[in-house]
């Protein structure tokens, strides 16, 4: 059971990476020090986008405007590690 734990562990904190890497990328492309038509970013940035969009899309509609500010990330973000403390705080050490 253990070993599970580690392997959901391990997926949150890549989830919680490419997150980080997608914000990042948004903003070096809002500040123009990226360009978003170089292949190797693009790349990257399609990877990222289609690993977060289908959990922030969701967020995104229910969170009111906040004129351009995107804060679905940061829930996103929390969430992740809320998760992980719950897990490995409350029900790893449970079911151990």
């Amino acid at each position: 059971m253990n070993a599970l734990f580690d392997l959901i562990l391990a997926i949150l904190g890549l989830y919680r990476l490419v997150l980080i890497i997608t914000i990042v990328m948004s903003w070096l492309f809002t500040f123009g020090v990226i360009n978003q038509y170089n292949q190797v970013v693009s790349a990257i940035w399609q990877v990222c986008t289609k690993l977060t969009e289908p959990i922030l899309r969701p967020i995104r509609n229910v969170l009111p405007s906040m004129g351009g500010l995107d804060l679905s990330p940061l829930i996103v973000f929390f969430g992740i590690l809320f998760l992980e403390s719950l897990i490995r705080k409350d029900i790893a050490p449970a079911l151990t």
